[in-house]
């Protein structure tokens, strides 16, 4: 059964929810997982998408931050959430397809502005959070299993702007990469957008502090899709929709997708 799945931080599912439905619209992904809903579970707006066939929604949400929604045409189960570090935050939910795939949504912590735990709380918050996410890989090693969402972290010297200039910033810093690295090694997760795109610079988002966001063109890879080996091979199609960045009052991220013939 081949499926397509995008993950989206969205910034706001109610102020953003005409985005999110031009994209059902225009890409009809199978499955739409959105970060930074920043609402209630209750509040968030799913008549529009139930309308054009997402009747399914598995999310944690919470008012004003975070939040996590998996919207799908396909029938799925609640699969459960995690408190990454006992925060108290929405940031992580599951879904379980009728094929027996769980796809996680995760939404890790940005980590504040310093990369230095000692002097800024976040940051220490965001390297915990990866912590646990490797032990938890470590002990119940996932399979037929998918990852996506909002790291919030470009690993990869091709997932930067400037490699050279991104060192010392937060989602770039050598101890960031290397604690997603841990993670994802724990599950042996393959990136499957890279595994598609393997080579060149590849971003998904773009702050919104450029005056031009596509003509400077600063971005940086924070959003991702993960498989576990046994169906990491089935992915194809991986690509980002850099255009939705330019839709009007858009989210700074732009959607990623990929393919599972499963």
């Amino acid at each position: 059964m081949p499926f397509t799945i995008a993950t989206w931080n969205i910034n706001s599912v109610r102020l953003r929810e005409g985005l999110v439905l031009k994209l059902l619209t225009e890409e009809a992904p199978d499955i739409l997982c959105l970060q930074e809903c920043k609402s209630p579970v209750d509040k968030i707006p799913t008549e529009g998408f139930a309308a054009l066939g997402y009747h399914h929604m598995v999310a944690r949400g919470q008012k004003g931050y975070n939040g996590v929604a998996i919207l799908s045409k396909l029938p799925i189960t609640d699969a459960g959430d995690r408190d990454f570090v006992q925060l108290g935050h929405a940031r992580h939910v599951a879904a379980r397809l009728e094929n027996g795939v769980t796809i996680h949504n995760c939404y890790v912590p940005a980590g504040g502005d310093i990369p230095d735990r000692d002097e800024n709380v976040k940051f220490g918050q965001k390297l915990d959070f990866l912590t646990e996410m490797r032990d938890w890989f470590s002990a119940e090693k996932p399979s037929r299993s998918i990852l996506v969402g909002d790291l919030n972290i470009a690993p990869r010297e091709d997932d930067v702007w400037s490699h050279k200039q991104l060192l010392k910033i937060v989602s770039h810093t050598p101890i960031e990469v290397e604690h997603l690295a841990e993670a994802q090694d724990a599950g042996k997760w393959v990136d499957v957008t890279r595994q598609f795109i393997p080579e060149g610079l590849l971003y998904s988002w773009w702050s919104y502090r450029a005056a031009d966001w596509d003509a400077a063109d600063k971005g940086r890879r924070l959003d991702h899709i993960w498989a576990t080996p046994d169906i990491s091979a089935a992915a194809h199609g991986g690509r980002i929709l850099r255009a939705v960045r330019g839709w009007e009052k858009p989210s700074d991220h732009a959607p990623v997708f990929s393919t599972f013939d499963l």
